[in-house]
């Protein structure tokens, strides 16, 4: 796994739009751009590679980028470039189809048929995160997914918002990953982002079991992590959202050598640590704390806390705030 983030201010103002021509044209394909911010062009880059599939994190100001059939003959990836819009304004138009997307928007388009796009003026810079997906690898058929094509689907619910915040919690953690980790990552961004394109199709059905289960683990640890805080949260309440049984959503758990159950009690914990340990919220009791992530009885939360981390919840508090204490000051 490699993750490299580029920045065109680490060149010198005249070559920078020259640069993000050329890291475009290599990582993405071929294109002609050109903005009204040529002569001081400020845009980073990201590559992630997790091996199944390859990930690009951009941020960039206003301008316009064309591929002609000129261009694609030049050079083709053959890939859909399925994207999600972090922020700013921006366009696309192939097949006739002229979109415009916004923050939270996800939209698709192919290396192999000529397109034009760009980036809006705006208070904020255009950022995307750009999944670069083989067309030879896709398990749908390629006419219906071209019906995709440079249209603007919000990441408002179900499985695009799940997409959406996996993409955007890869981006933000994957610094940290093991290449083991960020491996078994690709699997399942691969995964996802088939399960997205097929639920958009109507298409399920073609989908590899291994396909679907492990999407559907990543809906349900989404679900999951948005309700740690229910107290009631658990096997029957997340196998009924789901639509599936108790065991098989035991069964899903078990193959991660972990069941539910104690998969929620480790991610309330984390959490919990975290309030406990962050300046912001001291004044917030303890017992507060716990309740926010889903420990009604104090009891059971500190009797939980205390054989995750081998001390109480308030000697942990009081053991990070002084650590955050400069020597000599009062209760350092």
């Amino acid at each position: 796994m490699s993750f490299v983030v580029l920045k065109s201010t680490d060149l010198p103002a005249e070559e920078r739009f020259g640069w993000w021509c050329d890291m475009i044209s290599r990582d993405v394909g071929p294109t002609r751009i050109t903005s009204d911010h040529m002569a001081d062009f400020r845009a980073t880059a990201g590559v992630i590679d997790l091996g199944v599939v390859q990930l690009t994190t951009t941020s960039f100001p206003a301008l316009t980028s064309v591929r002609t059939p000129a261009l694609i003959r030049r050079s083709d990836p053959e890939a859909y470039e399925l994207t999600l819009i972090v922020g700013g304004e921006m366009w696309i138009c192939q097949n006739r189809d002229d979109t415009r997307m916004t923050a939270g928007d996800l939209v698709m388009w192919q290396t192999s048929r000529p397109y034009d796009g760009g980036a809006f003026d705006g208070p904020h810079q255009a950022q995307a995160i750009m999944m670069h997906l083989p067309r030879a690898g896709l398990p749908l058929p390629e006419r219906q997914v071209d019906g995709l094509l440079s249209r603007r689907m919000p990441a408002t619910g179900g499985l695009s918002a799940v997409l959406a915040t996996y993409l955007r919690a890869l981006v933000r953690e994957v610094p940290a990953m093991s290449p083991q980790d960020a491996t078994r990552l690709g699997a399942t961004t691969l995964d996802l982002a088939h399960a997205f394109l097929a639920h958009r199709l109507n298409a399920q059905y073609r989908l590899a079991p291994e396909t679907r289960d492990r999407s559907l683990m990543a809906q349900i640890c989404a679900f999951v992590e948005h309700h740690l805080g229910d107290a009631q949260l658990g096997p029957g309440v997340v196998a009924a959202r789901h639509h599936i049984s108790v065991r098989h959503l035991q069964v899903l758990f078990q193959r991660q050598g972990t069941t539910l159950t104690d998969w929620i009690r480790r991610r309330r914990l984390e959490h919990c640590r975290a309030d406990l340990a962050d300046p912001r919220l001291h004044t917030l009791s303890i017992q507060a704390v716990a309740a926010r992530w889903g420990f009604p009885r104090a009891a059971d939360f500190s009797r939980s806390f205390r054989a995750a981390y081998g001390m109480s919840p308030r000697h942990y508090r009081h053991s990070v705030t002084a650590l955050r204490e400069p020597r000599g000051a009062p209760g350092a």
